[in-house]
């Protein structure tokens, strides 16, 4: 479920052109292919200030993986910092905001590679690469320009502008300057560029939007928030008292996405971990990885390798042919008196159990897998496949009324068998649903009571959840 940059037609006359930059690695935890890659950009550096540029990029990294969730996750980051150099330092402050009296800083106007400038949108305080999305779309294809030459598999860019001024901005790329609150900032616009939060403060009429940490649901039964009610403060509280803000509740009262030198609230910590997961496995490698291992002797081993969050709180659960062989491992070995006469099937389920995940009831499930079918002859063996599968399955909402939607998304896999069964294991129905699609199942005919819901890829039962029937 990676995220990789594709360079679109339109861009490759630009990209033609682009130069090319050297690339520092501030972070290293694994090969690209397998981390969430932050790619710093400077702007408003001279080429005589690059080494200021690297030790800023390097003074934020530290800073953001002291925090948590970050802390928790940092094997799955690598940061790199591209040099993009300016002819001149600093940037824009054209003095025409609406929200303050001009002019609020010194008005100038700098050469920088990327035009960053504060003013945006009428705003003293938005840093952007434009004082409008008008002027910012010939920078925003520059920007992209640069990450498809120097770093296309970027996974998210941020921008450090150098100038002491505060300022600051979200959207696809972060953009912060370099005040004193430079790191929070920074982090605080991650927030939302990479992790899909929105501000805790209110940003004003027609700015806010469902997701993670805003919802215009008051009821404490179906707010998806539910689990976390009550706990570390989390509570429905409204983003004001009047007007539209009324209309709009927060998780929290004292979060990173409302006040800078404060922590992530839970609430938020779970959806960036949440998205964490949609991006990268934590299944790196697995033996035996080959498509066929022609009459392997007995004992067979066989081994995962994990990206470990810290401390680490993912779980493994081994099922041969559907039943549990063995739990919380990374190798298990195969006996020939384990085997089915034939086809056998073993597969690794990777979860994790986190504490700053609420699993039960939450609407999201996160699980990756590999799987391995093994042939078994009277006088041989053979491992036919190994293959490493990502799923990410929601089943909302729950407790349900009359429809229960199901939905996942996954690397690999088209489609997925559901079978749902009362809690004593009576089957009531069974369906497929493909990926990416909403699928409704009706449940109005079913009695008031708990209800499970198995998914299955072929053979291998990748979950199973309750849900509640009003």
């Amino acid at each position: 479920m990676k995220n990789i940059y594709l360079l679109v037609l339109c861009l490759y006359s630009i990209v033609s052109n682009a130069q090319t930059f050297e690339v520092e690695t501030i972070k290293l935890s694994g090969t690209p292919d397998k981390r969430i890659n932050l790619v710093i950009l400077g702007d408003g550096y001279q080429a005589s200030e690059m080494d200021k540029f690297i030790t800023d990029a390097s003074n934020f990294t530290t800073e953001m993986f002291s925090q948590s969730p970050f802390l928790e996750y940092n094997n799955y980051f690598n940061v790199y910092a591209i040099k993009t150099p300016s002819n001149e330092s600093g940037a824009d402050h054209p003095g025409s905001a609406f929200d303050v009296s001009e002019p609020a800083s010194p008005v100038e106007f700098v050469d920088t590679y990327f035009n960053s400038t504060f003013d945006g949108f009428g705003f003293h305080r938005l840093l952007f690469y434009g004082i409008n999305g008008s002027a910012a779309g010939a920078n925003k294809l520059k920007i992209e320009a640069v990450l498809a030459e120097n770093f296309p598999t970027y996974d998210q860019a941020l921008i450090l502008v150098n100038s002491n001024i505060y300022g600051g901005s979200g959207g696809e790329f972060a953009i912060s300057s370099l005040a004193p609150s430079a790191n929070e900032i920074a982090i605080h616009e991650l927030g939302h560029s990479l992790f899909d939060l929105v501000d805790e403060y209110y940003p004003g009429d027609g700015r806010l939007l469902e997701t993670t940490n805003a919802t215009q649901t008051l009821n404490a039964t179906t707010i998806k928030w539910k689990n976390w009610l009550n706990t570390d403060n989390v509570g429905i509280y409204p983003y004001g008292t009047a007007g539209e803000a009324a209309t709009w509740y927060r998780p929290h009262q004292n979060c990173k996405m409302r006040y800078l030198d404060r922590p992530f609230c839970a609430v938020c910590k779970e959806g960036m971990i949440e998205k964490i997961h949609d991006l990268v496995s934590p299944i790196e490698n697995f033996s035996p990885n080959e498509t066929t291992v022609e009459n392997p002797e007995f004992p067979l081993d066989f081994e995962v390798s994990l990206i470990l969050p810290t401390p680490n709180t993912l779980e493994t659960v081994w099922l041969l042919n559907d039943v549990v062989y063995a739990n919380n491992s990374n190798t298990v070995t195969l006996e020939d008196a384990d085997m089915q006469e034939d086809e056998n099937t073993l597969s690794v389920l990777v979860t994790d159990n986190s504490s700053l995940l609420r699993i039960e009831n939450h609407e999201t499930i996160h699980v990756s897998t590999v799987t391995w079918l093994v042939n078994r002859a009277t006088l041989s063996t053979s491992i036919t496949e190994a293959a490493a599968k990502n799923y990410s399955i929601s089943l909302t909402p729950n407790p349900a009324n009359s429809v229960l939607n199901l939905k996942f998304e996954s690397n690999t896999v088209n489609a997925l068998k559901v079978v749902v069964t009362s809690i004593d294991g009576k089957r009531i129905q069974e369906l497929e649903i493909s990926k990416f699609e909403n699928t409704t199942l009706n449940t109005s005919g079913y009695t008031s009571g708990v209800y499970i819901v198995n998914f299955y890829d072929g053979n291998v039962r990748l979950a199973s959840r309750k849900f509640v029937k009003n």
